[in-house]
């Protein structure tokens, strides 16, 4: 069931200011092959629906730690990153807008101090890293391609001052050190199993966790990145493309494209815990907020809430309704 209420009466409904529990929904739009509008603002918990604005393939959004402001790639072949304000009732307003310095940007992150942006090219496998101003508008720009075929899918701060990158073309963990300056780690990227394919990653207690979208497979893998687990993201036997993956306290979460589920697992031995599946088809990504799981189905234009239970995910019970939805971020 989708659950729709106006701007004008979701902001009546609320005393007229905006609610504590909200999301942005990013995804493709009708110049990058979606249906979607842009931004979508939503109120969690009542699925309400609070704004959009209009951008082209926000794929991919973060915001900063302190300031108002949030980010998003336009994932196009000429790709962008585009710099919106948050008002205090969560609306935006465009700021600026520049290029991602390669081609079909599918990811970005802000580091913990927010001064450095990290864009993920996907389409030439190119990382740019972007400082930003007390304002949070986006200053120099570090760039560095890489070789042919590289895939570069997603952009991490670590928490050892490390920027980490996961190139799907290359099977490797691409490493720089991020300072005054950005520059490529000394020790070189770490290499992954060949034709993995790495995807997303998190780290968790001292343990980093990467799903391969070409393999099918979830690795752990300790503090030096040493591999010391794998096993297949999803149960199923049917084909599996997964894509986003989090770990939260001993518990790792996977959406699996192909058999449409999210598997949890306890890591760091991954052990299977639970299967369910994901309320529609395709899951592109997924956040966890207010108890709940908000899965963004690609492919059935849908946002599936799931609820957790001692944190694993239960049958969706609602569905919000947007087209071809690829990130869910809800405010910290």
């Amino acid at each position: 069931m989708e659950r729709t209420m106006s701007w004008d009466g979701a902001c009546r409904a609320h005393g007229g200011s905006m609610m504590a529990e909200v999301a942005y929904i990013g995804g493709y739009t009708p110049d990058t092959e979606g249906s979607g509008p842009g931004i979508t603002l939503i109120e969690l918990g009542s699925l309400a629906r609070l704004g959009e604005t209009p951008a082209s393939g926000p794929s991919f959004l973060a915001v900063h730690p302190v300031l108002p402001i949030l980010y998003a790639v336009g994932e196009s072949e000429r790709g962008t990153v585009g710099v919106f304000a948050r008002a205090d009732d969560g609306r935006l307003s465009p700021l600026a807008q520049r290029s991602s310095e390669g081609t079909a940007p599918c990811h970005l992150s802000v580091d913990p101090t927010g001064t450095r942006l990290a864009v993920a090219n996907y389409g030439d496998g190119t990382l740019s890293v972007h400082g930003i101003d007390g304002s949070g508008l986006l200053t120099d720009t570090w760039i560095f391609p890489y070789r042919e075929g590289a895939h570069a899918h997603q952009a991490v701060f670590g928490p050892d001052g490390v920027l980490y990158v996961s190139d799907l073309g290359a099977d490797e963990i691409r490493r720089y050190l991020v300072g005054d300056e950005v520059v490529p780690h000394p020790e070189g990227p770490v290499r992954l199993a060949s034709g993995m394919g790495p995807r997303h990653m998190a780290t968790a207690s001292g343990h980093w966790y990467v799903a391969g979208e070409l393999d099918g497979t979830v690795r752990a893998y300790d503090a030096e990145w040493r591999e010391i687990h794998v096993v297949p993201a999803s149960g199923s036997g049917e084909r599996n493309q997964p894509s986003h993956l989090e770990a939260r306290g001993e518990l790792v979460y996977v959406a699996n494209r192909g058999p449409d589920t999210i598997s949890v697992f306890a890591g760091p031995e991954l052990k299977p815990v639970a299967e369910v599946a994901c309320g529609g088809a395709w899951p592109r990504h997924f956040a966890i907020a207010d108890g709940r799981m908000y899965v963004a189905n690609q492919r059935s234009d849908t946002v599936a809430v799931l609820p957790l239970k001692d944190g694993v995910p239960r049958p969706a019970g609602e569905l919000f309704a947007v087209g071809t939805p690829s990130c869910v971020l809800p405010l910290p």
